[in-house]
């Protein structure tokens, strides 16, 4: 049995544990400081608060303030905070984990510099802490919280830099219905996974097109969400390649934009824009909603404008990106370039 430390007690923080304490493993919960609800709930009812599923045994719940006794013999530690306590983690957590101690990272998210490159949130992490050494690894691919709380069969990666060591974190967590495909390309697999919120939301304004005509609750459209999903993997495949990443890991990503515009709050917002409310108007109705989509959305397209000006691309490759970032950033009404995503004789990448 392995002692396994999870800091952050959101959903998908939570659900990842329940594999590895299935497997048999010791889960160590550990709350952030606006997590206190959520770890108070499940000490009183052995449920996760937003979450409403029932935790496995195995798992031991303890306050940010116990960090210090949650830590006691872990073998391994997963950062399980969103992209928007990214910063939080890095400075608050990383400079008191040994440099010995295993980290695997559930954050699906990265970082644009001032050059026009996007980079994984582990080498975000290394660029803040120089010459401290981590063994930092992250997990990518589709995945929903609930989904995995309830045992559904899901495919996912593990990416780090050490080949051993992800062979002995998937031995953690593999079961029969979670299944763990390796890598070393840590910025191919989380890049991929990463643009799958901003295109989501492109995608999901099909879904509101649809609403306008059908009424909410109507039939939706598919033909336009396919072509939105299929210029959504063209242009996330040219960004991963111009991460200078292998475009394989278009799998991953492709998944994920797929569970992801089947639910969730990227879908939510996608969907209010396209039924032709504008971004404050949408943001107001979902007050209160974390959404990490807006965030890389505008990070990807900002990244994307830069290598623009540089000469790296052009313009005309991301049509649905930059759209998207019209309609978050600069307050256009959705109008989608249709006649931009066409190609011809073969110009497909």
């Amino acid at each position: 049995m392995s002692i396994i430390t999870i800091i952050g007690a959101g959903m998908m923080g939570t659900a990842i544990g329940y594999p590895a304490a299935g497997n048999g493993h010791e889960i160590r919960l550990v709350g952030t400081p606006l997590d206190d609800a959520i770890i108070d709930h499940a000490i009183a009812t052995g449920t996760h608060l937003t979450m409403k599923r029932p935790i496995p045994a195995g798992f031991k719940f303890y306050h940010f303030t116990q960090l210090d006794e949650a830590m006691k013999g872990a073998e391994l530690v997963i950062s399980g905070v969103s992209s928007f306590g990214v910063d939080w983690f890095s400075d608050n957590i990383l400079p008191i984990i040994p440099e010995e101690m295993p980290i695997l990272g559930i954050t699906k998210g990265m970082v644009d510099l001032p050059d026009g490159s996007l980079i994984s949130y582990p080498e975000y992490y290394r660029m803040k802490h120089p010459g401290r050494k981590m063994r930092l690894n992250a997990v990518g691919g589709p995945c929903t919280s609930y989904e995995l709380a309830d045992h559904d069969p899901t495919e996912v990666c593990f990416c780090g830099d050490e080949p051993e060591l992800l062979k002995w974190i998937k031995g953690l967590f593999e079961c029969d219905y979670y299944h763990i495909s390796l890598s070393t390309d840590i910025r191919g697999v989380e890049c991929a996974v990463a643009m799958k919120n901003a295109y989501a939301l492109g995608v999901s304004l099909a879904i509101g097109l649809s609403e306008r005509i059908e009424g909410v609750g109507g039939k939706e459209h598919y033909n336009s969400q396919a072509a939105l999903f299929g210029q959504s993997i063209r242009e996330m495949r040219r960004l991963i390649r111009l991460s200078g990443s292998d475009d394989d890991n278009i799998i991953l990503g492709a998944g994920d934009l797929y569970v992801t515009v089947f639910g969730g709050r990227t879908r939510k917002i996608g969907t209010l824009l396209g039924r032709g409310l504008t971004f404050e108007q949408a943001m107001d109705e979902l007050k209160g909603v974390t959404l990490e989509s807006i965030v890389i959305a505008t990070r990807t397209a900002r990244a994307v404008r830069r290598l623009i000006e540089l000469g790296k691309a052009t313009e005309a490759q991301f049509p649905l990106l930059m759209h998207i970032d019209e309609l978050i950033n600069q307050g256009k009404p959705v109008n989608i370039p249709w006649s931009k995503f066409e190609t011809e004789f073969g110009q497909t990448v």
